[in-house]
């Protein structure tokens, strides 16, 4: 069982990963302010000192704590750093992502006193909340004018209106507003404001300051207590809850080819240009956040051990690896060795020639490395990456030699949609790129076999698996271009897709035998076989039920119904569906 703490955008974040594991957990907010979704999780409000803290968890069974509250929220970080201790159960620090602290043009003040005795204007803005407001008076004392920003809630409004403060020097806080516009009317010659992070708004703030020319007061976020284990992101946060609780989630997550090479990068330049060798290194993934990775050692490179969770890959296990070196020109270069695919079709991020390395990895490895200072040569290689390649989709997009770096998020999550319906497009795009007009859509190994036969002499990138992603996949064929489209499907998914089911994912939908006995009927089928209908246990019995002079007739019925549903996901092009029997024959409507 969790306990967060939230009411903040790092809140909803936590809500956002803990929702995909499907089980239980309490969210704690002080007020009700906050609108959020929880599915699986139960609001708890009203603030919580050390004693309600305690009985709560223990009443509860609390086994972590997730600390997604304000950065400045000290009394609450306070209170889980003795109650986590004391109750021998671990916590997590949900910070933001910072702000740089070498911004020179910010003057930088450890707490709200020390920004006090720092301010010599006559003109202040404070961003820093109601509660700031009784120690800022000490200011106006001093003959400065100040602008108070709060939220427009009761609780804040009567906080305000106790320390006297004239309304006309209020500004209330609102969502997305511009901070341009609002430092403009004020027009105060400095503004005092707390490091929230990058989700507290503050680059706005500070972009805004810094375009209009006003001086900027800065009051460092507090240090976070050696009780927590910090995170900056909901990818983070999962692979830590899968690792403190790993029965909370039931499916666990892993990291992309991309990630890993990332990680085999930084650590084999710290290997070279600092003798060091860490157990683990930090990797920024492409949404900003930095998540720790486990790393190896050989002779003169770094490796990573590919963790895919519990994602069904091929490439788990492998071992990713990076050689570094300095290079003559300016940059970072990355280079594909032994095990790594080279691309010899268009349509990929690079041209016919190049490592099979993608765009988002390749950028990774070079933000990651810019910290270093130094022109440097990567060169990414994998033991076993042109045996392990075979059984990829590599052979049918035209990559020879090897795996691919690859990866968008940096993180792989347990039999991703996301991930197959990405690979999906890939190959659209490569059959696109390589001057294809037609596709052939098949769900898997089987009827891919057969449909081959039935068209010996198109190009292997022709042929793009679907899986049970039927509607997505011609989506993306009309997405890219493509103008005709053949669907190959086999009796199992076709029932299901004549109905109307896009997606035919034994989980999310089962054959109908009532609408299978229909589309008999519509087929002139004898009553005698509408009966046998009803005690089928597979799809497949069909071709053994329906008779020899109904077959074409109930597959030009059944192809008929499957037509009806897909061909507007195709409006510009030409859709034409094959059905395929158990022995490899083809029925058509065309």
């Amino acid at each position: 069982m969790i306990l967060v703490f939230g009411g903040t955008t790092e809140g909803r974040k936590a809500v956002k990963a803990l929702e995909e594991a499907g089980s239980l957990y309490y969210y704690s907010t002080k007020g009700t302010e906050q609108e959020v979704v929880l599915h699986h999780g139960i609001r708890v409000t009203g603030a919580m000192d050390e004693m309600k803290m305690i009985t709560f968890c223990q009443s509860h069974d609390i086994q972590l704590i997730i600390d997604a509250a304000h950065p400045f929220a000290e009394e609450l970080h306070e209170t889980i750093a003795k109650v986590a201790p004391f109750l021998q159960i671990p916590a997590i620090r949900f910070e933001r992502l910072f702000y740089p602290h070498d911004d020179s043009s910010i003057t930088w003040c450890t707490d709200l006193d020390d920004a006090i005795s720092r301010i010599k204007v006559k003109r202040l803005f404070a961003t820093t909340g109601v509660k700031s407001i009784a120690k800022l008076k000490v200011l106006e004392q001093k003959g400065v004018e100040v602008f108070y920003r709060i939220l427009e809630r009761k609780e804040s409004l009567d906080m305000a209106d106790i320390q006297n403060i004239d309304s006309s020097k209020l500004c209330f806080y609102h969502q997305d507003e511009d901070e341009h516009e609002i430092f403009s009317t004020i027009s105060p010659d400095a503004i005092l404001l707390k490091e929230s992070g990058v989700s507290g708004g503050f680059a706005k703030k500070i972009k805004a300051a810094k375009d209009l020319g006003i001086r900027i007061y800065a009051i460092q976020r507090p240090k976070t207590s050696a009780v927590f284990q910090c995170v900056n992101g909901e990818y983070g946060l999962r692979r830590l809850v899968e690792k403190l609780l790993p029965a909370f989630y039931p499916l666990h997550s892993g990291l992309t080819t991309g990630t890993c090479a990332t990680a085999a990068a930084i650590a084999a330049t710290f290997q070279y240009l600092k003798k060091e060798q860490p157990d683990e290194v930090f990797v920024m993934l492409p949404n900003g956040e930095s998540i720790p990775v486990q790393v190896g050692y050989g002779s003169d490179y770094a490796f990573v051990l590919k963790d895919s969770g519990d994602d069904p890959d091929v490439t788990n296990g492998l071992q990713i690896c990076a050689k570094v070196g300095i290079n003559e020109t300016e940059g970072i270069v990355i280079k594909g060795g032994k095990g790594i695919g080279t691309i010899t079709l268009p349509g990929f991020d690079y041209p016919p020639g190049e490592p099979a390395i993608n765009k988002v990895p390749r950028a990774m490895i070079q933000q990651n490395l810019s910290a270093f200072g130094k022109n440097l040569e990567v060169t990414i290689f994998v033991p076993g990456g042109e045996e392990i390649a075979g059984r990829t989709f590599n052979p049918r997009l035209g990559i020879v030699g090897g795996i691919s770096i690859v990866g968008v998020s940096g993180i792989i999550m347990p039999f991703s949609e996301e991930g197959f319906i990405n690979s999906i497009r890939k190959c659209m795009e490569v059959a696109k790129a390589s001057d294809c007009d037609t596709v052939v859509i098949n769900s898997g190994a089987k009827s891919e076999s057969y449909i081959r036969n039935h068209f010996p002499d198109l190009p292997p990138q022709v042929f793009v698996e679907y899986g049970n992603y039927i509607g997505e996949t011609i989506k993306l064929a009309h997405e890219v271009g493509i103008h005709t489209v053949y669907l190959g499907i086999m009796l199992g998914k076709a029932v299901k897709l004549a109905e109307g089911h896009m997606d035919t994912h034994s989980k999310k939908v089962v054959m109908n035998k009532a609408f299978i006995a229909d589309m008999a009927r519509e087929a002139r089928c004898p009553e005698s076989v509408i009966e046998r209908i009803s005690q089928i246990t597979l799809a497949r019995e069909l071709w053994k039920i329906i008779p020899s002079d109904k077959i074409n007739t109930f597959s030009r019925v059944v192809i008929s119904h499957c037509y009806k549903h897909c061909a507007s996901l195709l409006p510009n092009g030409r859709l034409i569906i094959l059905l395929i029997d158990e022995n490899g024959r083809i029925y058509s409507d065309d």
